[in-house]
């Protein structure tokens, strides 16, 4: 039995969205004065790579079935400059990016799914330029919370998924709430 198309759309939009306000969770713990501060030489601040994960989703899923997904108008190298943006402007670029993402993918059909699209010239199917694109999301999410979690402190950090030594009271509400 293949999957159909709303179920691995639904998957992919799940994903995404997941990842999406795990991200925007951790960023919003984070000091206006600390989204530009490097924890460590050589790291990204916060900043970074929320400017690198929306220029990157921005660039794939803009005329995603008929561009390639490095636009030439992105400036790649320029994500990774710290700067000063505010967090409102930060989370502008953000939503902007994951707009296109979500609309792009939302608006797949059954026909999209044998095509092949590329990305730095590359050939991918759509499912492998997506299924990519969900994988870079979910790596740079990680990045955000580690990031953010270091900047605000173990002490008053709010988690987005289990916390240490919760394991067991998350299983048994999962199970209380979808049964055995």
């Amino acid at each position: 039995m293949h999957p159909t198309l709303e179920t691995v759309r639904s998957a992919w939009l799940d994903e995404f969205r997941k990842q999406k306000g795990w991200a925007e969770q951790a960023v919003g713990q984070v000091p206006e004065d600390r989204l530009h501060v490097a924890v460590a030489p050589g790291t990204n601040p916060v900043s970074v790579i929320v400017k690198h994960l929306a220029g990157s989703l921005r660039s794939r899923f803009t005329d995603f079935l008929t561009t390639d997904g490095e636009k030439p108008w992105r400036h790649r190298d320029g994500e990774f400059v710290v700067g000063h943006e505010p967090r409102t402007r930060l989370m502008a670029i953000w939503e902007e990016g994951w707009s296109v993402a979500l609309g792009a993918v939302g608006s797949l059909t059954e026909a999209d799914m044998g095509r092949v699209v590329t990305i730095r010239g590359e050939p991918h199917t759509v499912a492998q330029a997506v299924t990519r694109a969900v994988a870079h999301c979910a790596y740079h999410t990680g990045q955000i919370m580690l990031v953010s979690r270091a900047l605000v402190g173990s002490e008053g950090w709010r988690w987005a998924t289990i916390a240490p030594g919760k394991s067991e009271e998350f299983r048994e509400q999962m199970e209380r709430r979808f049964g055995a």
